[in-house]
């Protein structure tokens, strides 16, 4: 996974609360390989009618290269499905912006290299108002935490530790990795202390 600081897309405003991760990528497209992209069904009874022909005033059908979605509270809650990250960063996604998101996708969203940034409602009116319906440039830098939707400007809150697993692009084994030599310090250290409990090779024959 490649890590990234500033990011510049377009910004579509999805109007709704409580986004849930159902919504995101509805439980039965899971059965397709990840290698085939969930892009395709991101939002897919949102974006579709029941005859499948896309809803053609749906903000991701009007833009359909969209990076930045803005969108209001309760974004990614519900189940803790990992395909709903998926789907969004196979569509091309590399931001939501939200006043509030479930737990468990902003992590996912995290180890997946997509921002949850986190806004406050006021600014989350301001982003969507400034969009009015249509598509505007959108430049996003993590180092700053600042956001600029056309002329509307705004910072997002971020996890400091969240914040350098995107610039970096490292997953949670990555960063444990960072970590290398303390935890060999501490293995050294434990086992001088304790070398009853180091297992013996001839103990795992």
């Amino acid at each position: 996974m490649s890590g990234w600081s500033t990011h510049r897309g377009v910004a579509v405003a999805l109007d709704r609360e409580s986004i849930d991760t159902d919504q995101l990528i509805p439980a039965r497209f899971m059965s397709t390989p990840r290698s085939e992209g969930y892009g395709r069904f991101l939002l897919h009874d949102l974006r579709f009618d029941a005859e499948g022909a896309p809803v053609t005033d749906f903000p991701l059908n009007r833009e359909p290269n969209a990076s930045v979605l803005v969108t209001r509270r309760n974004f990614g809650s519900g189940s803790s499905r990992e395909a709903a990250v998926y789907a969004l960063v196979d569509f091309g996604i590399r931001a939501v912006i939200a006043p509030s998101f479930g737990d468990i996708f902003a992590s996912n969203a995290v180890n997946n290299g997509l921002l949850p940034a986190r806004v406050t409602e006021e600014e989350a009116d301001a982003l969507i108002a400034s969009l009015s319906g249509d598509g505007a440039a959108a430049v996003i830098d993590l180092t700053s935490s600042s956001i600029e939707v056309g002329a509307t400007k705004a910072t997002f809150a971020l996890e400091e530790i969240w914040r350098q697993k995107l610039i970096n692009g490292w997953d949670d084994i990555d960063l444990t990795r960072t970590h290398a030599d303390v935890i060999a310090a501490y293995r050294e250290t434990r086992n001088r202390r304790h070398p009853w409990a180091v297992p013996r090779a001839e103990a795992a024959r």
